[in-house]
C-alpha cells in the first residue's frame, strides 16, 4: 500500500510540474573541451597503477562549506563539472545553493544539484522538497541522490533494512526522473554500497567514493560514471579544501555523455 501511495504521488508531481523552471543558458559553452586539471591535494594518495590523473575530465562538488568560489578561475584550471548541494531531508536547503548554481552557469561550468538523504523521512517527501528547491534548468546535469550512513547525525542514526533502503531509493529516483526528464545519478560510499546491495538499484548512473583506491579495485565489477577520489582537494579559485571527482571516460566520451544527459 505504501508503495502504491508513493507511486501516485510521483505521478502527481509529473502532472502538476512542481518546482521552478529556468530556461537561460550559461554565458560560456558548457561543452567546450576542458583543459587539464590543475588540482592539488592536502593529503595526496598513492592509487597504484591507475591514478585520478589518468582520467582527463575532472570536477568538484560543493556546498555551504565552500563559501568562496571564483568559478571563472576554477573553470580555467580544469573544473569541467560541478555538483552543488541543494537540499537535505525534507526541510533543509543549502544556503549557498542558488549562489553557486548561478555563478557556475555564468562561468560555463556544467552543474547539477544533489540531495543528501535523511533516513528518518519518507523518500517521496524528500523528492518533493528537492523539486521545490531545484529548478528545471536548460543545460543542467542530472539530479543526484546522495545516500550514505549517518552515524554522527544528531537526529537520525537509524539503519533500515537493505530492501527498505533500495525501495526508498527507487521512489526518489523515479520522482526525479519523472520531473526533470533525466536519468538521475546515485552517489554512495563503499560501506553503504555493500551493506545495502546498492548495485541492485535501477535507472541511475553511479557516482562512487573511493579516496585510496581506484573504483575498479574497491567496487569490483561495478560500472561507474563519476569517481570521488578526494575530500581534501585544492583548486585555484576555491578557498580551503574541496571534494575532487573524475569522469569515467575520455574527452569524446564526456561530450557524448553531456549530449545525452543535459537537460
Amino acid at each position: 500500500m505504501r508503495h502504491a501511495i508513493a507511486l501516485a504521488l510521483i505521478l502527481s508531481l509529473a502532472a502538476c510540474g512542481g518546482g521552478r523552471r529556468e530556461t537561460h543558458q550559461s554565458t560560456t559553452s558548457p561543452t567546450a573541451t576542458p583543459s587539464r586539471a590543475n588540482f592539488g591535494d592536502v593529503h595526496p594518495q598513492d592509487f597504484g597503477s591507475t591514478a585520478p590523473q589518468d582520467h582527463r575530465i575532472h570536477g568538484i562538488d560543493v556546498s555551504k562549506f565552500q563559501p568562496a568560489v571564483d568559478w571563472q578561475t576554477a573553470q580555467a584550471n580544469g573544473v569541467s563539472f560541478a555538483f552543488i548541494k541543494a537540499t537535505e531531508g525534507g526541510d533543509q536547503a543549502d544556503p549557498l545553493f542558488r549562489q553557486h548554481w548561478q555563478a557556475a552557469a555564468r562561468a560555463g561550468v556544467p552543474r547539477g544539484a544533489y540531495h543528501f538523504y535523511y533516513h528518518c523521512r519518507p523518500a517521496i517527501e524528500q523528492a518533493r522538497w528537492f523539486i521545490d528547491n531545484v529548478p528545471r534548468t536548460q543545460g543542467a546535469l542530472p539530479p543526484v541522490l546522495d545516500m550514505e550512513w549517518t552515524p554522527t547525525s544528531p537526529t537520525c542514526r537509524i539503519r533500515n533494512s537493505p530492501d527498505h533502503i533500495r525501495a526508498e531509493a527507487q521512489i526518489f529516483i523515479r520522482a526525479l526522473q519523472s520531473h526533470y526528464g533525466q536519468r538521475p545519478i546515485l552517489y554512495t560510499a563503499i560501506d553503504f554500497f555493500e551493506d545495502n546491495q546498492m548495485w541492485k538499484v535501477q535507472g541511475v548512473d553511479f557516482w562512487l567514493r573511493s579516496v585510496a583506491a581506484h573504483p575498479r579495485d574497491l567496487y569490483a565489477g561495478q560500472h561507474w560514471t563519476f569517481w570521488q577520489y578526494s575530500g581534501t582537494g585544492q583548486v585555484p579559485g576555491i578557498a580551503g579544501k574541496v571534494d575532487l571527482n573524475a569522469f569515467a571516460g575520455n574527452a569524446r566520451d564526456w561530450q557524448a555523455w553531456l549530449a545525452a544527459s543535459q537537460r
